[in-house]
């Protein structure tokens, strides 16, 4: 992958494509991405191919049909700040139909469907939600789909930032297959600001044991933009009176989350709650 390309600017449109990524125009191997704004009554249709899905319903309300399932009134929330979500998760070769019931924002999260898991809706009361960091490193964590829910490859979660606060913080990594201590999975991050017309910063940086070529980039995020994590520690800071929300895609050779963090910046997490 090249380092050019950790920034996908989003296109700032109220219907249609936000923004899209392939693993091959990303240039790595496991993480597809597409965000879609639908008008009431509005429809968007695809097919998983290999790959298993999840749709986030980011806010508003959609109806799900598919071959592997209907799942009616999906997403209770006006917008990604206030709540918790709802996602359809869908396996591998199934053809898949979003109808907007109300204005409504979807993710359509892919990776690799390595093993056969049936359709199903992933409720409010299925995600874990937990405040991690303290002060002004501290963000409210929703895990969608995390290690312990079951899926191939996906692993999801979103964050919700407060206003002028970091978060990934302190820097981390996992770009190693070095378990226990370290898994290798890439990663996406989806964004949201508010108001809109904010931004926030996130870096990119190698870790002495990453691999790749160096890399060091610090980009100026805004509303509908997505990163891409390769490799290498990252970090996110909200711009003072911006709220930041993000979704987060991990996938790699194997289905485990395991970090480990800058050693320069790794005294800051101590007393925290993870």
């Amino acid at each position: 992958m090249g380092q050019s390309s950790i920034l996908v600017r989003g296109s700032g449109t109220d219907s249609g494509t936000v923004v899209q990524i392939t693993p091959r125009s990303a240039g790595w191997e496991y993480i597809g991405f597409h965000a879609v704004r639908l008008s009431p009554g509005q429809m968007h249709a695809g097919h998983s191919g290999g790959d298993e899905l999840a749709l986030v319903v980011i806010n508003g309300t959609v109806g799900v049909r598919s071959s592997a399932g209907t799942w009616e009134r999906v997403g209770r929330r006006p917008d990604p700040f206030t709540g918790k979500p709802e996602a359809v998760y869908l396996p591998a070769d199934t053809h898949f139909e979003v109808r907007a019931e109300t204005a409504s924002e979807v993710a359509v999260c892919a990776a690799p469907g390595r093993e056969a898991y049936p359709g199903r809706i992933i409720t409010p009361d299925d995600i874990g939600e937990h405040i991690r960091g303290k002060g002004q490193a501290s963000r409210r964590i929703h895990n969608i789909l995390m290690s312990d829910a079951q899926a191939g490859s996906l692993l999801l979660t979103e964050i919700q930032s407060p206003a002028g606060n970091w978060s990934s913080y302190p820097p981390h990594k996992h770009d190693r297959d070095d378990l226990p201590g370290e898994s290798q999975l890439e990663e996406s991050y989806y964004f949201r600001v508010r108001p809109a017309q904010g931004f926030a910063f996130m870096r990119v940086y190698s870790g002495q044991n990453s691999p790749g070529e160096p890399l060091d980039q610090t980009v100026a995020v805004r509303d509908g933009d997505l990163v891409l994590v390769p490799y290498g520690y990252h970090v996110v800071a909200a711009a003072a009176e911006y709220e930041v929300y993000y979704l987060n895609v991990l996938a790699g050779p194997k289905r485990v989350l395991a970090m480990s963090f800058d050693p320069d910046h790794e005294w800051i997490m101590k007393g925290w709650t993870w």
